[in-house]
């Protein structure tokens, strides 16, 4: 049962960004999926989340109206489009799955993988 988060990468700020969360060993499909970032010297926080049912979608202001994140359960991967990046969006971000939408209130005592990091900067 593994998550791996990819598509990471160094940007400048205004572009645009693609990230993958692909699983294995289990199905997407039958989980909320959430996408979380550290900045350095910062807490993780969960920003984004795609609910099992009816794929209802919560975003934190931070990135509401920048970032979409969707799901392609045929292949089991969900996806962060990135638009607009900007120098705070810079951390390492990680995707998890739990229960339902939002991320409040995930346990953060989990397996995150190594995550992939995100920076923006001219």
């Amino acid at each position: 049962v593994q998550l791996q988060a990819s598509g990471g990468g160094l940007v400048q700020p205004g572009e645009s960004l693609r990230l993958s969360c692909a699983a294995s060993g289990f199905s997407l499909a039958n989980y909320a999926v959430g996408w979380f970032r550290q900045a350095p010297g910062a807490e993780r926080e969960g920003f984004a989340c795609i609910s099992m049912s009816y794929d209802r979608t919560h975003y934190a202001d931070s990135v509401k109206g920048r970032f979409t994140i969707s799901r392609d359960n045929a292949k089991n991967t969900v996806y962060l489009q990135m638009h607009s990046l900007k120098p705070e969006d810079t951390a390492r971000y990680y995707c998890a799955v739990d229960g339902d939408c939002p991320t409040t209130g995930w346990g953060q005592d989990r397996n995150w993988g190594q995550g992939t990091l995100v920076t923006v900067s001219s």
